[in-house]
């Protein structure tokens, strides 16, 4: 049976199936392998660049082997993007500052941008594929002064074809107690779901009226879970976007037909004393036709994985 078959059937069962490590050069693998000034990586059921020509972003090139289709666009995924701290907004974007990266022996990748004038603060990053569909990102934080209720924006940005989207609410409109709802163009241009009213007065704290490009979020229900989804209807593919619910405050994304074709988390949200470092960790799942269910499962099973 072909190799890449029965890699993808695995995932799609779980996603827990994990490659033994290969050497560089070898297919599939669960490393990243140099490429120029980034990376390269091939899973067998998705390959493509990370920090192509060494920009300080997420996943870009993505593209599902088995079937050609193309995942990714514009920013990429798991791309570092808006950093605030309350009523403040460090430049803007993280993709625009300067910063290293370090293939580790495992076939990690660390991402460090260090502090410096006007950002009080290193920020780090590791991806790391645990499975041929399932990329971590762990988002690091080290404050260098004192910085209330601190925020790192991830995005991702999924090619046009995937223009169903859905979040995991606590309360569904039509419907008693939780489920996924639509992002339909009737909510509103750019949407926000929150963890619970604190985590929505960090978002409306001032933080988005910064030019360029202020954002008016509109009030969506409460997260059940902080995972979001968008599909393709042509294919069946799905890109799961998922946290802790401990380590993100909000969900945020337009309406599932807006031009960015685009999904985020708001990590983070804690006030850092100087030399504190906190952590957050994010998952990307690739998945063919998952249900409800199953997307669920997988939320729930990641959240237990990453709090041991």
């Amino acid at each position: 049976m072909n190799k890449t078959l029965v890699l993808g059937c695995l995932a799609l069962l779980g996603g827990a199936f994990v490659l033994p490590r290969t050497a560089v050069g070898e297919e599939p693998s669960l490393q990243f392998h140099p490429d120029g000034a980034g990376f390269a990586f091939d899973t067998g059921l998705v390959r493509g660049k990370l920090r192509a020509n060494g920009k300080s972003q997420g996943l870009s090139s993505v593209v599902h082997v088995a079937t050609g289709a193309v995942l990714s666009r514009s920013m990429g995924l798991m791309s570092h993007y808006r950093v605030f701290s309350a009523n403040h907004r460090y430049g803007d974007a993280a993709w625009n500052w300067p910063s290293e990266a370090r293939l580790t022996p495992e076939g990690t990748v660390t991402v460090r941008w260090p502090a410096a004038e006007g950002r009080p603060f290193e920020l780090r990053s590791t991806y790391q594929w645990v499975s041929p569909a399932e990329l971590d990102v762990v988002t690091s934080v080290q404050a260098v002064t004192n910085l209330l209720k601190f925020e790192s924006f991830l995005a991702c940005y999924l090619d046009s074809a995937f223009t169903n989207a859905q979040v995991q609410v606590v309360s569904l409109p039509t419907a008693k107690g939780p489920g996924f709802l639509d992002l339909e163009e009737k909510f509103g241009l750019w949407l926000v779901f929150p963890r619970d009213p604190a985590a929505l007065s960090i978002v409306e704290d001032g933080r988005w009226k910064y030019p360029p490009s202020p954002v008016d979020w509109v009030r969506m229900p409460a997260l059940a879970s902080p995972t979001i989804v968008r599909r393709s209807p042509s294919n069946g593919l799905a890109v799961v976007f998922m946290a802790r619910t401990q380590d993100c405050f909000a969900v945020l994304a337009p309406h599932q037909t807006e031009a960015h074709y685009s999904m985020y988390l708001s990590l983070l949200g804690q006030d850092l004393a100087p030399g504190k470092t906190v952590h957050a960790r994010a998952r990307l799942w690739i998945a063919q036709n998952p249900t409800a269910s199953q997307i669920t499962t997988a939320a729930n099973r990641f959240t237990a994985t990453a709090s041991q």
